[in-house]
């Protein structure tokens, strides 16, 4: 990119060299300008589907069945949590805390997967150009980062009744609520929130941003990733 714009400094210094006219040097002025601005958009539309299509790819797999269970994001139980399945063991009904729990959270996960593309594609489209334009010639996460660090929140307000739901339709949270008056009714143990919910949501959005990192990542090492000619043509600019 920082190429093609020395190209057209040096084209506007021949023309002042060769002593055109004012007229002249503004058309071509404007002409470059006009280059610039196409080359900004065209950057611009080239991230968001590289985006969409991590996106896609990441739900996609994640909503699989077993797709957060058989990954590197699988959603493991938070400490204060897996010290809880350990004192409930010896309690009947209560020895398989940590499998049952796990199992359930992830499969809550999977199943609120499938309603995240639409979502995260909303908040692509409120990219600007000048971001874009930045984003390409950055770290190899740079549009991931900025996806997560601008829209996280509101992700979150919008998945989290997704999460809540796909808990419920897998008796999570009944479960976990069990789980925790359980422990919370031994004699003189540090009392525990019934709810989960903000945990699963946090690390399921973990799960889709870490899997849009990957298919970033890809996109920008490996060409045969770019699968439009518009990933093609703007990407080679970071490749030069």
């Amino acid at each position: 990119m920082k190429s093609s714009f020395l190209h057209i400094a040096a084209f506007l210094i021949s023309l002042l060299v060769l002593a055109c006219s004012p007229a002249q040097i503004q058309k071509a002025m404007d002409a470059a300008n006009s280059m610039q601005n196409a080359s900004k958009n065209e950057t611009g539309d080239a991230l968001k589907q590289a985006l969409q299509i991590g996106i896609g790819n990441g739900a996609s797999q994640l909503s699989q069945p077993n797709g957060y269970l058989n990954s590197a994001y699988k959603i493991l139980l938070p400490n204060d949590v897996a010290k809880i399945a350990n004192k409930l063991k010896v309690i009947p009904g209560f020895n398989n805390v940590e499998v049952a729990l796990i199992e359930k959270f992830n499969h809550a996960a999977e199943d609120a997967a499938k309603s995240a593309k639409p979502i995260f594609v909303d908040a692509i489209k409120a990219m600007t150009i000048q971001d874009a334009v930045g984003i390409l010639m950055g770290s190899s996460d740079a549009a991931t980062r900025y996806l997560e660090n601008s829209t996280r929140s509101k992700l979150y307000n919008q998945f989290n009744p997704i999460v809540v739901q796909s808990l419920n339709k897998f008796g999570a949270l009944d479960y976990y609520k069990q789980v925790v008056d359980k422990y919370n009714s031994i004699p003189l143990v540090d009392k525990l929130n019934p709810r989960i919910d903000d945990f699963v949501t946090n690390k399921a959005l973990d799960g889709l941003f870490g899997m849009v990192q990957h298919e970033e990542l890809q996109i920008r090492k490996d060409p045969a990733k770019r699968v439009t000619d518009l990933l093609r043509r703007v990407f080679a600019k970071q490749d030069r």
